[in-house]
């Protein structure tokens, strides 16, 4: 595939270096077109400004941006994204581990409606950028589930490839209007990982446990 960064942060360096490595074109556009081609010169792919990231991104462009920065770059690259698959691992979350789309549409939703050509699917957005990192990302000998939701099949079958590229297995969370819950998942994980200094993942049950009884 021919993927399209837009961002030179640490989860674009972790998922590009991993698309990479599993043998896709990778361009990464950045505001610095210096250390976009830094940052991709680390994984042997090319470096650019944003919208040069977006014209080469045919199959899919991750959105790797901060969430404040987002509908400002979105709007200045109309045309460019045109019929892209657009990832987004945004997570509107600020000081005080606050949604900051609270009691309004997702990150994910003004994405879509920021660029309504193109196909929106909400992933990568609940990990820190070290387990992308992974070569695979196994727990106890479990793959990383990845939860996606997005409206067009055809996008979340490129994103279901894309996952399983890095060893982690897809997910079906559902629609892009529920992409709310996700960001609202990761904001929760962060305050009680980083706030908390707690066991996230011991809040859910085993399967068994989980369901009607």
């Amino acid at each position: 595939m021919r993927i399209g960064i837009l961002g030179t942060g640490s989860m674009a360096d972790a998922l590009g270096t991993r698309w990479a490595r599993a043998g896709h074109e990778v361009r990464v556009g950045g505001r610095n077109m210096e250390r976009a081609a830094g940052l991709a010169g680390r994984f042997g792919g090319r470096g650019g400004d944003l919208r040069a990231a977006a014209e080469f991104g045919v199959d899919a462009v991750l959105i790797a941006l901060p969430y404040a920065a987002v509908a400002e770059v979105v709007a200045g690259l109309k045309g460019a994204l045109r019929d892209r698959v657009l990832i987004d691992c945004v997570n509107p979350v600020g000081p005080g581990f606050v949604l900051e789309t609270a009691g309004g549409s997702s990150a994910a939703e003004r994405l879509a409606a920021a660029a309504p050509d193109a196909q929106v699917v909400k992933a990568f957005n609940l990990c820190h950028e070290d387990v992308w990192r992974l070569t695979p990302p196994v727990f106890d000998g479990r793959p990383l589930a990845v939860p996606l939701c997005g409206d067009d099949e055809d996008a979340l079958d490129v994103v279901r490839r894309l996952v399983r590229d890095l060893g982690c297995e897809p997910l079906n969370a559902g629609e892009l209007a529920r992409a709310g819950l996700l960001e609202a998942t990761a904001a929760l994980l962060i305050g009680l990982w980083v706030g908390e200094g707690a066991d996230a993942q011991a809040i859910a049950p085993p399967r068994e446990f989980a369901g009607e009884r």
